[in-house]
């Protein structure tokens, strides 16, 4: 239930008010203003009831307290006196809505409740809007090499140009995001980014799927469908893995970027589409088109710029930022307390050469979250096979505890234990056992085992 709060200078008010609202809300009353706002600030309310007039204290310069201390707090300003100018100054100071006594309780409750939706509906907007923004800009965010600067640059020059783009590098290295960045930094950003796979769906329904039929066009054609070409109008219409089409459909592909026309399956009128478009592919298409798997004609439509996506291998420099970010995002996923990693493991991920290349990368530290019960990813919560023998503990190195040894005596061991694995390094032993460099230090000292 909400929790609604009532501020009014006459007990008999609050009491009749809570009467008929606590069936509906979680309903608090005062009369107190400082009282108010100590609830406000611990009880999560939702919504405030708000007298005008309250007799030291004046209802407007209250709700320019609550709403400086919490902007979400719905303020619902309520008087005896009312008045169309006090009802404009409430309303431009933040009230939702301007009711006069004696109020009509159903009344009330109706307004109370669409308030309520109105504020759930824009919490919900800007938590998209937030996190839209988020995936929008994640590929920038955690990339600082140059090659990917360099792929920036040329997003940023052919943003709101017209022209057809095509995408391409090895599988794993961000394409389709991209993308999404061509799109979502483009002039076209309001409207459809459409997605297909060229590769994910047989050549038969690709077709349907890109143009779209009507009734009755063939059989299960129950229902008019509309292809991605039309839903892509006054958007983007990225075409990943387009070096698996087929060749007949390769022809119809270069007619409607031709012709900006298309002609649904079972139709013959055709139809007029605006899109932009973006192709991906992780395929050599000049090797392809000498091949002949790939029409020459189509190739040049597409190259008109060409986007080169860098390997992982190519750009170490953001293997750490990729890999703060992937911790945040997992830990966060998965509810866990993981807030960084090891030195040694980063040099482990960087001297790894990623045949999967970012998707890898994610996976790796997706299992790692998952795996660690530390806040500091170890190179014992990567995979065994990216991790060099001299960083690999066997099972047999074990450290010999006795039932009536004591914690003092146990943590001792354990330190002078995995001081000798590290050789004696301070910083990887710190590391290897979870700790700062500066604890360690400390228990060094505490049990005398400088030496």
């Amino acid at each position: 239930m909400y929790n609604v709060l009532i501020i009014d200078d006459e007990v008999s008010i609050l009491t009749a008010l809570r009467f008929a609202l606590e069936d509906h809300f979680n309903v608090y009353t005062t009369t107190d203003v400082p009282e108010a706002l100590e609830i406000i600030n611990t009880k999560d309310i939702d919504l405030v009831l708000l007298d005008q007039y309250l007799g030291d204290y004046k209802g407007i310069e209250v709700l320019n307290t609550i709403k400086s201390q919490n902007h979400r707090v719905i303020v619902i300003a309520m008087t005896a006196y009312g008045s169309i100018e006090d009802s404009i100054e409430a309303i431009q100071r933040g009230a939702y809505y301007y009711i006069t006594k004696p109020l009509d309780i159903n009344g009330l409750i109706s307004l109370i409740n669409k308030a309520l939706e109105y504020q759930s509906l824009s919490d919900e907007v800007q938590d998209l809007t937030r996190k839209i923004k988020e995936d929008k800009f994640d590929l920038k965010m955690v990339s600082s090499s140059h090659a990917m600067n360099e792929v920036f640059k040329m997003i940023d020059r052919i943003k709101d140009v017209d022209i057809n783009v095509l995408i391409s590098g090895e599988s794993g290295t961000g394409k389709e995001l991209i993308a999404r960045a061509i799109h979502e930094t483009s002039k076209r950003k309001n409207q459809n980014m459409e997605i297909i796979n060229c590769a994910a769906i047989p050549h038969n329904l690709l077709e349907s799927e890109l143009f779209g039929y009507e009734k009755g066009a063939f059989t299960g054609a129950n229902n008019k469908y509309k292809g991605k070409f039309e839903l892509a109008d006054k958007g983007t219409l990225f075409l990943d893995e387009i070096g698996d089409m087929d060749l007949q459909l390769q022809a119809k592909l270069l007619r409607v970027i031709q012709e900006k026309t298309i002609t649904p399956l079972g139709s013959e009128k055709p139809v007029p589409v605006d899109f932009r478009l973006v192709a991906a592919t992780n395929l050599n298409l000049s090797a392809e088109v000498k091949k002949g798997n790939f029409r020459e004609d189509l190739f040049f439509r597409l190259n008109v710029v060409n986007i080169e996506t860098p390997p992982l291998r190519n750009r170490r420099d953001d293997i750490p930022a990729l890999t703060k970010h992937f911790i945040n995002k997992y830990s966060k996923a998965f509810n866990k307390d993981v807030t960084g990693i090891s030195r040694t493991a980063i040099e482990v991920l960087e001297n790894h050469d990623y045949p999967g290349n970012v998707r890898e990368l994610q996976n790796i530290i997706e299992r790692a979250v998952a795996l660690t019960d530390k806040s500091i990813i170890q190179v014992q919560d990567l995979p065994n096979e990216l991790i060099p023998n001299t960083h690999r503990v066997s099972l047999s190195e074990s450290v010999p505890i006795y039932v009536g040894d004591t914690i003092e005596s146990a943590e001792q061991k354990l330190i002078l234990a995995t001081l000798e694995y590290c050789e004696n390094n301070k910083r990887k032993t710190a590391q290897m056992l979870g700790m700062s460099e500066r604890h360690l230090y400390n228990k060094l000292n505490q049990y005398n085992l400088k030496n």
